[in-house]
């Protein structure tokens, strides 16, 4: 059996926009690659709300993905497939971060990733970099329009050029999930059942063509 760690933020937790908490497993998109991949397979879920790639949020100093990606890889070895889809939450305006900035800590995540399972397990699983869906204009009058401006829309749909460069110079697979689905339009950042559908088959297919 293939083992599949899905490493993200809110997106990937199944937060619900409508209620703040967990979709079901019936909802999620990371349960629903698990049943279009197969018995073959075995996803694992790795999606923590607030995380970002190597920013540390003062009210939440926990949340830094590149801190935890060493740990969460060797907790689920063998790992064979490794989807990382971070980004979102850099855009918050407390942390002025550029897309440049962003795929910076992109790349620190795919370099200690690949550096521990070289060591950890004698091989690198493959990986697929998906560019997070776009945050759109409705974040700015939403629940969350505290933390995200117009500049973090702005950058939102820029980001994936930057993301492409980095999947690119590991030799990863990549998907701009922007392309294919858009967050729901009551916080406009989390996915809703839609969105997390068009996810998992875009996703699902991606994988499968490592």
């Amino acid at each position: 059996m293939k083992s599949v760690v899905c490493f993200g933020d809110s997106n990937t937790y199944g937060y619900d926009p409508s209620t703040g908490d967990r979709f079901p497993d019936s909802v999620r998109w990371t349960c629903l690659l698990q049943g279009l991949l197969g018995d073959g397979y075995k996803v694992i879920e790795e999606g923590l709300n607030g995380r970002t790639t190597v920013f540390e949020d003062p009210n939440d100093d926990w949340k830094k993905g590149v801190d935890y990606i060493k740990g969460i890889l060797c907790t689920h070895r063998p790992v064979d497939y490794l989807v990382i889809m971070l980004g979102s939450n850099d855009m918050k305006t407390i942390f002025n971060a550029s897309p440049d900035d962003i795929s910076a800590g992109l790349n620190e995540i795919v370099q200690k990733a690949e550096k521990v399972m070289d060591m950890k397990q004698g091989y690198v699983p493959k990986i697929l970099i998906v560019s997070p869906p776009e945050i759109t204009s409705d974040v700015l009058t939403g629940p969350f329009c505290g933390s995200f401006d117009q500049a973090a829309v702005d950058k939102s749909r820029r980001l994936s050029e930057y993301f492409k460069r980095v999947a690119d110079k590991h030799g990863c697979g990549f998907l701009d999930a922007k392309q294919y689905i858009k967050p729901s339009v009551t916080d406009g950042l989390h996915l809703d059942e839609a969105g997390h559908r068009g996810l998992a088959e875009v996703i699902a297919k991606a994988v499968l063509s490592l």
